[in-house]
């Protein structure tokens, strides 16, 4: 349910956008990771909890029932926007955002630290076509790391990264990052 490569870099997130940062670990095990979720957010002072879900059923449900059981409103702003349009929008709003995971079928080890840009939203339509991939990674198909969007105050610059490829999936390791002034 929750995001994992490279998540060493979230703290550069926090700082490139300027809001404080929340964190807390979790083993991912299905279901405990939601009670590892709740545990979190009982200890805020938030009225609400946004969530970037598109189409995962489970990822909502469970957000919602956690946002219900501690009196939030939960807001998923991008559920069941068309998935094509909403990538054809990160690249006209200018969000440098490079795949950094690939989970399944019909993707390769090019795919890895590939930028979303045009060409990558038609090729990913071809995969759709081909092997029901969705196109915005929603079953996990891939994950994305934000280099840059407007709203940073500063981006973020690969320094040392090595691919991971193991049999018919892999990752992009970010061994080293920077983050540096616009």
């Amino acid at each position: 349910m929750f995001h994992y490569p490279n998540i060493q870099l979230v703290d550069y997130f926090a700082e490139a956008v300027g809001i404080p940062l929340v964190k807390a670990e979790t083993a991912g095990v299905k279901e405990v990771e939601v009670e590892d979720l709740k545990r979190l957010l009982a200890t805020l002072d938030v009225d609400a909890v946004v969530s970037g879900g598109i189409s995962s059923q489970y990822q909502k449900k469970r957000i919602d029932k956690v946002c219900n059981q501690l009196g939030l409103k939960p807001i998923a702003p991008l559920w069941h926007q068309n998935p094509r349009k909403l990538l054809e929008e990160l690249v006209k709003l200018k969000i440098e955002a490079l795949i950094v995971g690939v989970y399944s079928f019909g993707f390769t080890s090019d795919w890895l630290g590939r930028r979303i840009d045009y060409a990558a939203i038609n090729d990913l339509a071809e995969l759709n076509k081909k092997y029901q991939v969705s196109m915005v990674g929603e079953g996990g198909e891939y994950e994305t790391l934000v280099l840059d969007a407007p709203f940073f105050k500063k981006r973020m610059e690969l320094i040392d990264v090595e691919k991971v490829w193991e049999g018919q999936s892999g990752y992009l390791l970010v061994k080293k990052a920077r983050l540096v002034n616009k």
